[in-house]
């Protein structure tokens, strides 16, 4: 996956992913499963919560 976003907010997300040890593509994976949580019709039926 490929996005575009302002250089100043990918240098801020870097640095905060790069303080916890993570990686980028760790957090933004675990954005898009949170935000598909509540934002996916029908709900997947992967989702036991």
């Amino acid at each position: 996956m490929h996005i575009s976003i302002a250089d100043d907010l990918k240098k801020r997300f870097h640095a905060a992913c790069a303080l916890r040890g993570r990686k980028m593509s760790q957090v933004v994976t675990e954005l898009i499963e949170q935000w598909l949580k509540t934002n996916e019709y029908p709900p997947s039926s992967d989702d036991k919560n």
